[in-house]
């Protein structure tokens, strides 16, 4: 337990001060722009905490000044995203001296020992014989060895189907494909010599698929004997006024990335995105709670559960979105765990370890359901729009 301290410590202090500033020009790093977040990109490190992340192996990671930093002289390991992607763009910014050997690992496994023979890893220390900074170990090398130390770099990776490419400070270092792992966790290497740090790690889901057009409520059925009222805008959103109501997608999904844009039109209503529902079951599945509400000024005590949070389960750790203000929600759903990102800022992060039941509001259901959008009650009057899925592979083998 000595190892997680300084991660504990690190996001009890940031959750205790106010933060998740959107970045404009000449903000400091690890914030998205507002055009990031509509873009659907999602940070993976905030800057002032661990949430999201677990170690693997001994090394210490900490929080220092705006950077994931491991410890000198705790040894090897991996800090490792607990949420698995597949398809995606990945940028992540870091430093390292010349003793460094580290590495950004791509579809790792969930559990255990994450290497090279595992996962794919993008490496970090030019002075590897074969393998310089910017090469996939045992997938493409570089071409011309990159001189990186003592300078931030930044690596822009793209992980879809089975094309891997990597560009180093702008310039292309390998574009490559391989076919061993679809989808994995994303892991931070350090191999227990000398100083490397990372920041600025965000990712954008790529492939995902409109599945509202914008026009009408094809794809989408309503629970019939109802009060919830929808209908699609002159603008192009779906709306659901009044409650309570059930509207589903004809669509099924077991793991997926689901992201959408979602406004509340009044003060403090209750809605949710429901998934991995029973097809024709009102209110059935696991629901991300949409509520923008908090007790007194204090966004990190939500008011029933919170935007972003797995109602009944995990409340959001901040309330990030405004009443009246439209916001991008990102839903990824992997086996039993769930996160759920807000405006690109992780709200919730939880892992179904009850027993399995085809409902999941009595128990762990990894069986693909629809989407439902809820209607809570006569003060319902939301919008949504740009709602759009990313199916997941199946999950891959250890």
């Amino acid at each position: 337990m000595k190892r997680f301290s300084l991660l504990i410590a690190a996001a009890a202090l940031a959750l205790a001060a106010p933060a998740f500033a959107q970045k404009s020009k000449g903000a400091k790093p690890n914030t998205l722009t507002p055009e990031e977040v509509s873009q659907g990109w999602i940070l993976l490190f905030d800057g002032e905490t661990s949430f999201g992340w677990s170690p693997r192996g001994s090394t210490q990671w900490q929080v220092l000044e705006g950077t994931l930093t491991p410890s000198a002289g705790t040894g090897k390991g991996v800090l490792s995203t607990n949420t698995e992607f597949a398809d995606y763009r990945l940028t992540a910014e870091f430093w390292a001296d010349e003793k460094a050997n580290s590495g950004v690992f791509l579809r790792s496994p969930v559990s255990g020992e994450i290497a090279q023979t595992n996962a794919y890893e993008v490496n970090i220390y030019d002075g590897h014989e074969k393998w310089p900074t910017g090469s996939i170990n045992d997938v493409a090398a570089i071409k011309k060895r990159p001189k990186t130390v003592g300078k931030w770099n930044t690596l822009d990776i793209t992980a879809e189907g089975n094309r891997l490419a990597v560009r180093l400070n702008g310039k292309k270092a390998v574009d490559a494909t391989d076919a061993r792992y679809a989808r994995g966790t994303i892991g931070l290497q350090y191999n227990g010599e000398g100083m490397v740090k990372f920041r600025n790690v965000k990712l954008q889901p790529i492939g995902l698929k409109s599945i509202f057009n914008g026009k009408d409520l094809t794809g989408w059925k309503e629970i019939p004997g109802r009060k919830s009222v929808y209908s699609v805008t002159p603008e192009g959103w779906l709306n659901v006024k009044n409650g309570n109501g059930d509207l589903q997608s004809e669509g099924q999904y077991g793991d997926f990335v689901l992201q959408l844009d979602i406004i509340s039109n009044g003060e403090h209503l209750n809605s949710g995105v429901f998934f991995r529902a029973t097809p024709g079951e009102f209110w059935s599945g696991y629901e991300s709670q949409i509520r923008n509400q908090w007790m007194g000024d204090d966004r990190t005590k939500p008011v029933d559960f919170g935007t972003g949070a797995i109602y009944n389960r995990q409340p959001a750790r901040r309330v990030i979105p405004n009443d009246r203000e439209w916001f991008t929600k990102t839903i990824v759903a992997a086996g039993p765990h769930l996160a759920v990102w807000v405006n690109g800022i992780q709200v919730s992060d939880f892992t179904d370890t009850r027993p399995p039941n085809e409902n999941a509001r009595q128990g762990y259901r990894s069986k693909p359901g629809v989407f439902s959008l809820q209607g809570h009650d006569p003060t319902t009057d939301l919008s949504f729009r740009k709602i759009r899925v990313q199916e997941m592979p199946p999950a891959r083998t250890q």
